[in-house]
């Protein structure tokens, strides 16, 4: 369900094929949602299906025709709904916390190794998060990727806070 309300979003700001949005997603939100290919795929379908999303082919010289894909006006009123509906709580999936839940089993050194490369893999991606930020300059509140950027700042946040936990955890087991 939020997957196709990201994808009434990502298609809000423009008509895409499913290609462009993979790259859209990997590109401005995958800080914060992920979804592969033949996820984004199956959901556009859905969409279409249900009258959010129209598509179109358009015919390329040379090339096989491309499948873009547009929000229609049920689509944007779904989009506005869902916008403007209570935000509930989210329950997060995380693999590496299944993975420190369990440490107590693996040997000291090994729970260290676990720690730090994740500390490792979090410095790398907080840099790539700073980056993204950089290359996108400023916007200030009314510029229409002010609230796009406020996400990516709280990307970066979450992995600083991260690497403040990981940073004490590792500090404890000395």
């Amino acid at each position: 369900m939020i997957l196709a309300r990201l994808i009434l979003g990502l298609l809000s700001l423009a008509p895409m094929t499913g290609y462009e949005l993979k790259k859209h997603f990997d590109a401005t939100i995958s800080h914060f949602w992920n979804a592969d290919k033949a996820q984004i795929y199956r959901t556009l379908a859905s969409l279409v299906r249900d009258g959010f999303a129209a598509v179109e082919t358009v015919e390329q010289a040379g090339y096989p025709a491309r499948q873009v894909h547009r929000i229609t006006d049920a689509g944007r009123a779904e989009l506005a709904d869902w916008l403007r509906s209570e935000p509930q709580p989210d329950t997060e999936r995380n693999a590496f916390l299944g993975r420190v839940f369990f440490a107590s089993q693996l040997k000291d050194a090994d729970a260290r190794r676990l720690l730090a490369a994740r500390r490792d893999a979090a410095t790398q991606y907080l840099s790539e998060l700073q980056e993204q930020l950089a290359g996108r300059g400023a916007a200030s509140v009314g510029d229409p990727r002010y609230f796009q950027l406020a996400t990516l700042r709280n990307g970066i946040r979450h992995v600083q806070a991260e690497l403040e936990w990981l940073q004490e955890i590792e500090g404890e087991l000395q």
